[in-house]
């Protein structure tokens, strides 16, 4: 995966605007793909970025690019962790958590709904979205908006410019690692 792909996909991520951030990759083997994780986890690692696959199939990867850091976060608050158990989750341990989301998608073609809890989305939303069979929303964005739909536009705003404002600089020579906020 390129440095482009990852700042395209993942700038709001980079930034420590967003819990997480997923894309689609391609690789020849599982083997290269773990390689090329490996050399991204120690180039961002420090920062407080971690990559994972979450699935990989037909050389096609699924990557989650996260900070553990928010994901703890997010998946603490009470409405987060009643839906994931709700969904069959132990919640308490995002490691745990983590593990069981890779098998829900490994078992399955579609995402698992809940997914966007691990994205850093509102849980009210997920919530809404499971609920509403992606019916009824207020408005749409990354995600289809269930609650406070102002509060999520100015969101949707913040990581479009941000995704331009990184995209532009990465173009200009400016690398990954300058890019991506400690946290």
């Amino acid at each position: 995966m390129s440095e482009e792909q990852v700042v395209r996909h993942c700038a709001p991520t980079l930034a420590g605007l967003k819990t997480g951030s997923m894309f689609g990759a391609w690789y020849p083997s599982a083997r290269a793909l773990r390689k090329d994780l490996r050399r991204w986890n120690q180039r961002l690692a420090g920062k407080g970025v971690c990559f994972l696959p979450l699935r990989y199939e037909n050389s096609r990867a699924l990557i989650y690019v996260y900070r553990p850091s928010r994901l703890r976060g997010d998946l603490g608050h009470r409405a987060a962790a009643d839906l994931l158990g709700r969904c069959g989750y132990a919640p308490g341990s995002p490691a745990r958590c983590l593990c069981q989301l890779r098998c829900r998608m490994a078992q399955g073609e579609g995402f698992p709904h809940e997914v966007g809890l691990f994205l850093g989305y509102p849980p009210e939303d997920v919530q809404g979205f499971m609920e509403c069979r992606a019916k009824g929303f207020r408005c749409v964005g990354c995600w289809k908006v269930y609650g406070d739909a102002e509060k999520a536009q100015k969101l949707f705003a913040s990581y479009k410019k941000c995704t331009a404002v990184y995209t532009a600089r990465h173009a200009k020579g400016t690398p990954v690692e300058r890019l991506t906020v400690a946290g």
